[in-house]
């Protein structure tokens, strides 16, 4: 995926201007994140806008807000939005999540928040922003989140399988409660790379557990993650 653009059934997204390119991780959130019941959409950290858009295809009456701090990227997701077929109900926000305030509240929040804690900072600004937790820890996140999510609202996120524990953790903190997590696997025998995890604001004692292998053991990709992308990518 290191074209300068990455087509897919619906919509094009360009991502050159930003600090991270597009990803597996991003496309199975958009797909992966639960939709019944959604009328407004809010994505933490949008980079070139991707999962906005796999949500503004999923929700087609959902108003969707994605904010992004860095002023190339939402420039560039915005620019990608408005190229989509759901323009008029989508809008880009150039703002530090910790600072952002609206009367709205969100059935769900959606986020592929930065991860890098321990590692060395890249010294290219753009894709330190993108990747280290410094820029949006995860207790910022889960907090300000939970501010802005409408009763009954949900949030769900990918991080790395390591740092699955903290961020439940974090969460718990926060009043977000988990509901559902997927593991995934690049494919049998390999150990868990990611998660992708669901919160909600309303306490379940009850929370799901699943697996997710992209690749089968022949290496090809796996029915289930065929199943998950298909209305996105072109070759599924």
């Amino acid at each position: 995926m290191s074209n300068e653009y990455f087509q897919f059934k619906q919509f094009t997204v360009h991502h050159e201007r930003c600090g991270m390119k597009i990803g597996t991780d991003g496309v199975l959130l958009g797909a992966w994140a639960p939709v019944d019941g959604v009328g407004s959409v809010l994505d933490v950290g949008t980079g070139s806008g991707l999962i906005a858009l796999q949500l503004a295809q999923r929700c087609p009456s959902a108003s969707i807000t994605a904010i992004e701090i860095d002023s190339e990227a939402a420039a560039q997701a915005q620019e990608n939005m408005e190229e989509s077929p759901w323009g008029n109900r989508m809008e880009v926000v150039c703002q530090d999540f910790t600072s952002f305030t609206t009367h709205k509240r969100f059935d769900l929040i959606v986020s592929n928040p930065p991860y890098f804690q321990d590692s060395l900072r890249n010294p290219d600004l753009q894709r330190s922003m993108a990747r280290h937790t410094a820029t949006l820890p995860f207790q910022t996140l889960f907090r300000q989140s939970a501010s802005l999510l409408a009763d009954g609202g949900r949030m769900a996120v990918v991080v790395p399988a390591d740092a699955a524990q903290q961020v439940e953790e974090t969460a718990w903190f926060s009043g977000l409660y988990l509901q559902r997590t997927t593991r995934v696997y690049t494919k049998p025998g390999k150990p868990c790379k990611r998660q992708l995890i669901l919160f909600g604001n309303r306490f379940t004692a009850l929370s799901l557990s699943d697996e997710l292998f992209i690749h089968d053991s022949t290496g090809g990709y796996s029915d289930e993650y065929r199943l998950l992308t298909s209305p996105f990518y072109l070759h599924f």
